[in-house]
């Protein structure tokens, strides 16, 4: 929608709103657009769209027609009791702006970028407090993720380009059930017509914006959970409880799972498959031996060893430079005129709830910058009832700093919002919730208030809720054997599970909740365990914020011991001490006798990878792709800048010989190092009786 097509919109609402009804053919004289028309058809077609357009956004606009005269048509803005929008407290409704936030990237498409000023054209307060203990974030922005959702409310197909684990680039067709956030990843799973079966497709790797068109008769399940769908293809055969031995308050998610004390040197597993108990403990090997079953611990030794002997020696970089690059994905971004038409009308909507607002706040409060709001409100100055004159425009000031807005009763309104738009902030609220802590109820009732807000539920959207909010609690560290086209899950995204995580996120959401720097109660003193060293470090910190990337929650806090701010991952504070407990770092006796793998890898690696490790390039933002392999052995060389060395050493133990460090040497080496050591622990074992 072009500039001159906002504005239009704009002086229809306008024109609409400040009456209590008009005809038509006066609407066509008073509208220039309508009225320099080439012909009444011309004029016919634009108010067509315009109409469209209007109730997209959720404007309750009611044609009627005479009833005298059944060819005149009037139009009026409905503002009875029964349009009402979202009846929220004031918590529920910071919870759901929290939930908007997740939205922060203008290429996650319309629906996504209309959800936070929609939320503030409601005219609601926020609960600063609770706003400031909120997780900030992002959930995985795309700009593929629109249509898709759309497609699902819609019950219709979708076709794009999907680009598999194997690297093959295939032109699909889709009838999506649901699409949903899984460890803070968009996945889309529906029946697809070239392969006549149900798939899961990582809405990552659709390299082509999706085209919707046409009904999706294929029957759609009553109910569909994508963490149950992604569940079923990760199980693997051969499930046992397994033993472990491992380093004091290091494995913690295998000792969440085992429910494990934190300074057992041993401990036994529940029922695991196979396969997810090898990624597990390779994933924590510097830390970890899996001592039985005897013919799991004699596998992991033996992969451990091939890891060793794949990265002894330099690595070809020879042959990653010889690789033809992948094309980097081009896809269109949706046209932003309703986005646009959506922000102005909340802008609006929220300074007219107020009188007037800081410039700087309304800019902070919508997330765009000063420049952009200074240029939507010159839009709304040229704006108004075009069937009274000039003295009847909306009235925007903006100077000394603040922002007022008159004559602008009609866009006084809350607008109601679509099922893509309620599904996308469900997802938000899904990534919201596992650092919700004691404010998960408010997350729940948030969730029941967007699902009765709209008339109609379609299955595929409440699906789609119910997936994300199974985000956490679904099964993690887990490649799915044989999933074809289905996305990994890898063991990089776990999340705080269990009592341990509820009492963590129950002191820290206390201590958020004390505004005074003075209060001690505002204070914790944790037990942490970085995983870049052994051992444990105690400190004292005053808690900031919760961040997550979607996938993991950070705690930003200022630190005493480092005199500074730093982020602490959630998952990996082992707990909170009483006060007073001295302050210490790691252990230095055992950190002289360790590896240090703290800080960066500067500069580049070049990983070679199989299909089954893409996920790490896809977990490491790799900056560029080459084609590795053949085409019966397909593979990939991945380039990363920067990354961090601690977990990316993980993440090839984890990828068992999937995965391969091409460049640099030192790297190669430092995962020699590590696999052997590791498989001398797990030799060890063997020999005892």
């Amino acid at each position: 929608m072009a500039a001159r097509g906002v504005e239009r919109l704009l002086n229809v609402i306008m024109t609409i709103g400040s009456r209590r009804r008009i005809d038509r053919s006066k609407l066509f004289q008073v509208i220039p657009d309508y009225a320099a028309a080439p012909s009444e058809t011309a004029a016919e077609r634009m108010f067509e769209r315009d109409k469209a357009a209007i109730l997209d956004l959720g404007l309750p606009l009611v044609s009627e027609p005479d009833v005298l005269d059944e060819n005149t048509v009037y139009y009026r803005l409905d503002t009875t009791p029964g349009h009402a929008v979202l009846d929220l407290t004031t918590q529920e409704y910071t919870v759901l702006l929290a939930a908007s936030r997740a939205w922060d990237d203008a290429a996650a498409g319309g629906a996504a970028r209309r959800v936070r000023s929609k939320l503030l054209s409601l005219g609601h307060d926020a609960d600063p407090d609770l706003l400031r203990r909120a997780p900030r974030g992002s959930v995985e922005s795309l700009p593929v993720l629109t249509p898709l959702l759309e497609a699902v409310t819609s019950a219709s197909a979708v076709s794009f380009d999907y680009r598999a684990t194997t690297g093959a680039l295939t032109s699909r067709t889709v009838e999506p059930w649901v699409v949903g956030v899984h460890d803070g990843h968009w996945y889309v799973h529906g029946y697809d017509r070239d392969r006549e079966d149900a798939r899961v497709f990582r809405a990552s790797r659709i390299e082509s914006f999706p085209r919707v068109g046409g009904a999706a008769p294929w029957p759609r399940p009553s109910r569909v959970d994508l963490a149950e769908v992604l569940g079923r293809l990760q199980t693997g055969g051969d499930p046992a409880p397994a033993v472990i031995e491992a380093s004091p308050y290091k494995a913690l998610e295998l000792r969440d799972r085992a429910g494990a004390p934190l300074e057992a040197k041993r401990f036994e597993t529940p029922i695991l498959p196979r396969s997810a108990l090898r990624r597990l403990v390779l994933g924590s090997a510097r830390w970890t031996t899996l001592v039985d079953p005897a013919p799991w611990r004699a596998e992991i030794a033996q992969i451990l060893s091939r890891i060793a002997e794949q990265h002894e020696g330099p690595g070809d970089l020879a042959a990653v430079q010889a690789a033809p690059a992948r094309p980097a994905p081009r896809i269109r971004v949706s046209s932003s005129g309703s986005d646009q038409l959506s922000r102005l009308i909340s802008e609006a909507s929220y300074v007219q709830s107020r009188d007037e607002v800081d410039l700087a706040e309304l800019a902070q409060a919508l997330g765009i910058s000063q420049q952009q709001l200074i240029a939507d409100l010159q839009v709304l100055f040229v704006c108004g009832d075009m069937g009274t004159g000039f003295e009847d425009l909306i009235e925007a000031e903006w100077e000394q700093g603040t922002v007022r807005v008159r004559n602008a009763e009609p866009l006084r309104r809350a607008l109601r919002l679509s099922d893509v738009e309620v599904t996308a902030l469900l997802a938000g609220l899904a990534a919201l919730e596992p650092a919700a802590g004691e404010e998960v109820r408010l997350v729940a009732a948030a969730r029941q208030k967007l699902l009765a807000s709209r008339d109609t539920v379609t299955e595929g959207a409440d699906a789609g809720a119910r997936a994300g909010t199974a985000a956490q609690t679904g099964p993690e560290g887990v490649t799915p054997s044989g999933a074809g086209e289905a996305s990994e899950v890898n063991g990089t995204g776990a999340q705080l599970i269990g009592s341990r995580a509820e009492t963590v996120l129950g002191a820290v959401h206390r201590a958020l909740a004390v505004d005074d720097p003075a209060d001690p109660s505002g204070a914790l003193t944790i037990r942490y365990s970085a995983p870049d060293r052994p051992g444990t470090s105690v400190r004292r910190i005053r808690p900031v914020r919760i961040e997550t990337d979607g996938i993991r929650s950070y705690l930003r806090a200022y630190c005493e011991l480092a005199q500074g701010e730093r982020r602490f991952r959630l998952d990996r504070v082992v707990e909170v001490l009483p006060d007073g407990a001295p302050q210490h770092p790691a252990d230095p006796a055992e950190a002289g006798a360790a590896l240090d793998l703290s800080g960066v890898v500067e500069g580049e690696v070049w990983l070679r990878l199989e299909p089954e490790a893409h996920w790490i390039a896809e977990a490491f933002d790799a900056r560029e792709l080459r084609e590795a392999g053949t085409e019966t052995q397909p593979a990939s060389y991945a380039r990363l800048v920067d990354p961090l060395r601690s977990p990316l050493v993980d993440a090839v133990l984890e990828a068992a010989g999937a995965a391969d460090v091409v460049h640099p040497t030192s790297l190669r080496d430092t995962i020699v190092t590590v696999s052997r050591t590791s498989e001398l622990r797990h030799r060890a074992s063997e020999a005892l009786p």
